[in-house]
């Protein structure tokens, strides 16, 4: 790796601007998984995905693997899956459940905690490694939290807790979890994956930019224009066709929306759907059992509060990207410094009717799936940008849009109108300090 000066960093990341090298330098992509991937706390799964003791799943902290597991007294690990023996995976699938992690190498066996079990032919080894042997065991995270059921871990031996990282963003997972009248969500069925040629901050970016959809998206506005209008069309018009006439909302009706910031690179914007499946105020015989089923445990008031959260994209930086009204979860992961993979992920809200969850596997897939047309305009438009950067041509990218505008969000954070480059500032405020950070 070339050195990296740290006054050199900070100098690509300015208020207004940003270096187009912060996106195509694989030098500075290596350093992102040591500074940012490597320190901060990081969404490595939930704890739903780890139902019963036995249970794992591969993911990934930044570029990483490392798997989330689940041990006999039921406590959450997070190891890296990488056999202490020849560096083999241990863990070829995507899940499984196991009395214990064997490597497929050479036999080397792993308790669900990541403690040695036992290798084979111990007398090929000198009986010098033996069982619970912490030189040999599966490498853990030094640091491990469930809130609410996210489970999220930092490769840092220490620094700030989960809540004091996530700061008001912890209120927004809290929201996903109350949302439930059983008090906790389950991902369930299945995961869309999707890959683009580009760099992992292009799609944090997009994911709170209100000016985007009316011009990215122009094609699926138009046709679902075209359908909301026509003569006879139903009141409830099909979910997805609400999606893509909501992306088409004016400029200045984005203004009168909000956008979030705060401290470690988290933000949100407010929701944006008006009419039909989408309105959070929905009046259906669906969503009236359902807040009958809240109200019944936590009564009118606490509901209304659980459900007058209209927030759209929720970004805890580096890789959660959620949504509460929808129950969303698109997680991202940084393959290299030009191609990046996005996992979407349904969830259900435990004792609330089933046609709760068949909405938001509706929206998942709508906005989420190969077959979107808004994700398959999003995807292209990251790989343009991609190339384009790659390429040169201008070096510094405007982020100027109603700079100096923003307010301040009591202590916690800034707010501005819908059309501010607020988030974008926000996330690369948060890239700079950390990578500046020695």
């Amino acid at each position: 790796m070339i050195q990296l000066d740290t006054n050199d960093i900070g100098g690509l990341v300015l208020p207004d601007k940003v270096h187009r090298r912060i996106y195509t330098d694989p030098d500075l992509f290596d350093l992102e998984m040591q500074r940012i991937f490597g320190r901060v706390w990081v969404f490595v799964g939930h704890e739903s995905q780890v139902p019963e003791p036995g249970d794992w799943i591969k993911s990934r902290i930044g570029t990483r693997h490392v798997l989330l597991t689940r041990d006999r007294e039921g406590e959450i690990h997070v190891l890296r899956n990488q056999c202490a023996h020849r560096g083999m995976a241990v863990c070829g699938g995507e899940r499984g459940s196991a009395q214990r992690l064997v490597c497929p190498y050479h036999g080397w066996a792993f308790h669900l905690d990541g403690s040695l079990a036992g290798v084979p032919h111990p007398r090929g080894y000198s009986n010098a490694i033996r069982p619970g042997d912490p030189d040999h065991a599966l490498a853990r995270a030094p640091r491990v939290t469930n809130h609410r059921g996210f489970v999220f871990a930092s490769l840092a031996d220490d620094g700030p807790t989960l809540i004091e990282y996530l700061g008001d963003m912890a209120l927004a997972l809290d929201n996903m979890a109350d949302r439930a009248p059983a008090g906790r969500i389950e991902i369930a069925g299945g995961v869309h994956r999707q890959e683009f040629h580009g760099n992992w901050k292009l799609h944090m970016e997009n994911a709170c930019d209100l000016v985007h959809p009316g011009f990215v998206h122009e094609s699926s506005i138009d046709s679902a224009r075209d359908v909301v209008g026509a003569a006879g069309a139903p009141d409830q018009t099909d979910q997805a066709i609400q999606m893509f006439h909501a992306n088409g909302m004016s400029l200045d009706r984005a203004d009168e929306l909000n956008v979030y910031g705060y401290a470690n690179g988290h933000c949100y914007m407010d929701g944006f759907y008006q009419g039909g499946l989408m309105d959070p105020s929905l009046d259906d015989p669906a969503f009236e059992r359902y807040k009958a089923a809240l109200v019944a445990v936590h009564g009118e008031t606490r509901t209304g509060e659980f459900l007058g959260r209209d927030a759209f994209n929720n970004l805890i930086y580096p890789n959660l990207n959620f949504n509460t009204r929808f129950q969303q979860l698109r997680v991202i992961h940084p393959v290299a410094v030009d191609r990046t993979q996005i996992f979407s992920y349904a969830l259900r809200l435990v004792g609330a009717p089933e046609e709760m969850f068949r909405i938001s596997l509706r929206f998942v897939t709508a906005a989420n799936s190969p077959a979107s047309p808004i994700s398959s305009d999003d995807l292209a438009i990251f790989d343009q940008i991609q190339a384009t950067l790659t390429d040169g041509g201008i070096d510094w990218i405007d982020l100027s849009r109603r700079f100096g505008q923003d307010a301040p969000l009591g202590n916690a954070g800034v707010t501005g109108a819908g059309t501010s480059e607020l988030p974008i500032r926000t996330l690369l405020g948060a890239w700079r300090k950390l990578m500046m950070a020695a």
